[in-house]
């Protein structure tokens, strides 16, 4: 479950400093952000997630100035355009693997919503100010993606990247994501502080926009479609659901 951080705890300046967080699959590269976050001044560690229904947990409960989204976990771009729509000041910063190192992703990034992309494999000091600059700017592109996208500009309505659909709202999402995981309905609504009557009607909604028979249909079809994606290759930890969430333990 999450903790409220202690804010007395937090360094800020006159209000300035940036509540991070991180979504990623992998403990030892979330433990180094928030090691490199608490080592740069003007910045603060919220808290992570390790899965997509993490990242809609953390955004909702925490409310971080900046997120951290490892591009393996939003192949598609569903989640980053969720977590922007859902909070429109959030800062969503793209850590592009290399697999995603193609001008097609980059730009449906950036359609969906990413203000920095940044590689995977980026210098701790040069993440640090890829934050500051897209805090300051809403817009960083790293130079090692400049020769794939060249001068990055705001799409005009004839030219703008064309998204995957998703025809499922922010709380669908959410819902669906749990019924792969393998819980029922009862299940659902305590994680998600909902009513089991509430989580039904969302269930009849994603198996009305999906054409599917029943859930594990629904599942089917989630997966084949890409609007759930699978766990990236180096998640070899599974964090469990009532821990896809974690903020920092209070001082």
């Amino acid at each position: 479950m999450v903790q409220p951080t202690n804010v007395q705890s937090v360094p800020t300046v006159l209000g300035r400093s940036l509540g991070v967080a991180a979504v990623d699959p992998v403990p030892i590269y979330r433990d180094g952000l928030a090691g490199l976050v608490h080592r740069t001044h003007g910045m603060h560690w919220l808290g992570q997630a390790s899965s997509q229904h993490g990242a809609m947990q953390l955004a909702e409960q925490l409310r971080p100035d900046v997120v951290l989204l490892d591009s393996a976990l939003d192949p598609n771009c569903h989640l980053t355009r969720l977590l922007g729509t859902g909070d429109p000041a959030l800062l969503i910063v793209l850590v592009v693997r290399d697999a995603n190192r193609a001008p097609q992703y980059l730009a449906q990034a950036i359609a969906a919503g990413a203000h920095a992309l940044v590689p995977r494999a980026i210098d701790p000091k040069r993440l640090s100010d890829a934050i500051r600059r897209a805090h300051a700017d809403r817009r960083y592109l790293d130079p090692t993606f400049a020769a794939l996208l060249g001068r990055v500009k705001r799409p005009s309505a004839e030219s703008r990247v064309p998204l995957p659909r998703m025809p499922l709202s922010r709380r669908e999402y959410q819902v669906l994501q749990l019924i792969a995981e393998g819980l029922e309905n009862s299940g659902i609504a305590k994680l998600l502080f909902l009513s089991v009557e509430t989580v039904r009607t969302h269930v009849k909604s994603i198996l009305r926009k999906l054409s599917a028979r029943d859930r594990t249909h629904a599942v089917t079809i989630a997966f084949r479609s890409g609007i759930l994606v699978t766990a990236p290759d180096d998640a070899h930890n599974v964090t469990p659901l009532n821990q896809a969430v974690t903020a920092p333990a209070p001082r």
